[in-house]
């Protein structure tokens, strides 16, 4: 069977502990990924040592030059790191293009390293007195990536942790390790050096020695909110940076006047591509007043029970399996406790199986009308292929909906009237909002993260606002004097005289 190592410089040790990586679409294992401890990350964080001080004094331009070959790379490798991400993933080949391709974004961004690392400069502070600042890397940074964006989230991490002059120490899930893995292996063949990104496997041991690791002075985390919020606990009390981002209940609110047609295409993919397994999956939409709420629901039937649901490498397939057999059941219990709860399962994809793929971890699309904010269905995460109706009497109770919810990533908004989603956009308490955009993402360029329990920190994921993670500011105050040893020019504190 085909073992997943950690990618590491050195002898790897011997495995003493191993995980099953499936495969979604035949329910069989695959592969097995070896999982590291503590004494693994000791050896990694001590290769990291070595190398980041010799990266860090590298110039920008130089590092640069290693991003633009790490992204020509990437784009030749496309289509084979589409299909090892589909594979362990569960996803169609062309949703794992587009997991890259957003990474790949980030990375196209940390090619221009050497303008958004300038500092602030100003001349004559003070008499003969100028004041600059410095971005500098903070050594060893840590990212710990969910299994959902095997390939983004990796790459909006290290992109710019590197970029900026750090080592970096990726630890990814366990459920579909090879694409971390083979996208550390294009970095070296970019010309980056070995030990600078290094990729090591593990469960909650391995976690918890990278938050205690007094030499990683930064974790970026994106996973549960629980997890999430433990990171963020436990890196505090170590006195480390830490940015992590949990889970999500996106709502789309349908005004009157939308264009239902377009509502309804845009709910098909935002709620069910990638088998809903997306932090800014769309699953909760709002309609406001039972007429919008029923003239949707009736245009929404038909096209969900047109969505094709095939193996991953289905080209014509919306979407493909869930990504263990444990999380088809757990999302089919919560269909089975919406039920129980008293809402309406309108489509049920509960019990869903693929002729010819028995085994696969499929769950049909699901459509459930008539939710409630007090149903445990609609407060918590269900991620996967359920899309939840729950109908607002107003524009005020639409607002309030999203904004009072304990998860508070993305949300959107569907009108032609400017005035409503102009105020729905400037009240609504969650961090990205989208307008007529299902999924509202911001490009590489502006920064990505959720409020509340989607998200703990005060920095968010990539951008500009991911440089301010990775680096630490040092601020210069300078005076040369002009001679004279006369004391004419001796320093003193400014006085309101």
């Amino acid at each position: 069977m085909r073992q997943v190592d950690h990618f590491i410089v050195g002898e790897r040790p011997a495995p003493t502990r191993k995980a099953n990586v499936w495969n979604p679409s035949t329910g069989e294992v695959q592969a097995e990924v070896v999982l590291g401890d503590r004494d693994l990350l000791e050896r990694v964080v001590a290769t990291a040592k070595e190398v980041q001080p010799a990266w860090a004094a590298t110039n920008p331009q130089k590092r640069a030059r290693v991003m633009f070959r790490f992204k020509e790379l990437i784009e030749a490798n496309m289509q084979e790191l589409a299909e090892l991400l589909s594979s362990e993933h569960g996803k169609v080949v062309d949703d794992a293009k587009g997991d890259v391709q957003r990474g790949l974004e980030v990375i196209e961004f940390a090619c221009g390293i050497p303008q958004v690392l300038k500092g602030e400069y100003t001349q004559g502070a003070g008499p003969g007195i100028d004041v600059y600042s410095m971005r500098q890397p903070l050594g060893i940074g840590a990212g710990i990536t969910p299994f959902n964006f095997p390939a983004m989230i990796p790459m909006w991490m290290f992109g710019m942790a590197i970029a900026a002059g750090n080592a970096f120490i990726l630890k990814p899930s366990e459920r579909d390790p090879s694409v971390p893995v083979r996208l550390a292996e294009l970095f070296v063949e970019a010309g980056a050096p070995e030990g600078l990104l290094q990729v090591v496997h593990g469960d909650k041991e391995m976690v918890d020695a990278m938050i205690e690791h007094p030499d990683i002075p930064a974790i970026s985390f994106v996973g549960s909110s629980d997890i999430a919020h433990y990171i963020y606990r436990r890196g505090a009390e170590f006195h480390k940076r830490v940015q992590a981002f949990g889970g999500a209940k996106n709502h789309g609110i349908v005004m009157p006047d939308a264009d239902l047609d377009q509502v309804v295409n845009d709910l098909s993919g935002a709620a069910f591509g990638s088998a809903g397994e997306r932090c800014m999956a769309l699953p909760v939409v709002v309609p406001v007043g039972d007429e919008t709420a029923d003239r949707l629901r009736e245009k929404l039937i038909p096209a969900i029970n047109a969505l094709r649901v095939g193996v991953s490498n289905d080209p014509d397939a919306h979407y493909g399996p869930v990504v263990t057999p444990q999380h088809k059941e757990r999302i089919e219990q919560w269909i089975t406790t919406a039920e129980r709860e008293g809402s309406e399962i309108v489509i049920d994809g509960r019990g869903f199986t693929l002729q010819g793929h028995e085994k696969g971890f499929f769950v049909g699309p699901t459509l459930i009308d008539h939710v409630t904010p007090n149903m445990s269905s609609y407060k918590e995460e269900i991620f996967g292929p359920v899309l939840q109706i729950v109908r607002a009497k107003d524009f005020e109770e639409a607002v309030r909906l999203p904004s009072e919810h304990q998860y508070g990533n993305g949300v959107a908004i569907f009108t032609r009237n400017g005035h409503a989603a102009r105020e729905f956009a400037s009240r609504v308490n969650v961090g990205m909002v989208g307008v007529n955009v299902p999924i509202p993402v911001p490009v590489s360029y502006h920064t990505f993260g959720g409020w509340k329990r989607s998200g703990f920190g005060d920095i968010d994921q990539y951008g500009t606002e991911g440089l301010q993670f990775w680096t630490k500011k040092k601020k210069i105050t300078q005076r040369w004097p002009d001679g004279g040893g006369d004391g004419s020019n001796a320093f003193v504190i400014p006085t309101m005289s």
